[in-house]
């Protein structure tokens, strides 16, 4: 039995659960696409988080590292809607989904109802394909607001250091350039 077999099974004895072999085999196999350490805090979150019923989605939503959810990515991309001076840290399906939102910006609440069901439409596509989340910048005109966004997603683990680098207004800022190195072991770790 694999690991991710035996913490799967685990996980739902712990949790109350009673899958089948082939039922737990079928969901191990879809979660080998994923580094176990991660499937792993995952369902350490779901034993900790859940009262109930064990799917996979709820494995899923609950990968570290993996994509936000669409609540999440809408606070993320709702303050640009209308300041484009703000600068973005975004995965493809966020840019997608802000591109059907931005169609109807005049009205927040079809916005956002706009971009959620775009967004999970297009996250759910990007997990049957075993994707996970593509990042990028979206640079904005304010230059404080830029390094403040690219700083944090290479605190995030969203963005390689060398990467933001080439991005950030200052990047020739012998400070930056340190605490760009000082982040970037943490980030291969």
């Amino acid at each position: 039995m694999s690991d991710l077999l035996k913490t799967l099974a685990v996980t739902a004895e712990v949790m109350g659960v009673e899958w089948s072999e082939s039922a737990a085999a079928m969901i191990a196999d879809e979660l080998r696409i994923y580094p176990l350490p991660d499937v792993q805090a995952a369902l350490k979150r779901c034993r900790h988080e859940l009262k109930g019923k064990l799917t996979i989605h709820d494995i899923l939503m609950r990968l570290p590292h993996g994509h936000p959810g669409p609540e999440e990515a809408w606070a993320t991309i709702a303050r640009a809607m209308s300041d484009e001076s703000r600068t973005l840290v975004w995965s493809d399906e966020m840019r997608e989904a802000y591109g059907v939102a931005r169609g109807c910006s005049e009205d927040d609440v079809a916005a956002r109802m706009a971009f959620k069901e775009t967004y999970t439409r297009a996250v759910s596509e990007a997990r049957s394909a075993g994707k996970g989340p593509n990042w990028s910048v979206s640079k904005g005109s304010n230059k404080a607001d830029q390094e403040r966004a690219i700083l944090e997603g290479v605190q995030q683990g969203k963005l390689r250091a060398d990467y933001a680098q080439r991005l950030l207004p200052h990047a020739d800022d012998p400070q930056l350039v340190q605490l760009l190195e000082q982040l970037t072991p943490r980030l291969l770790s």
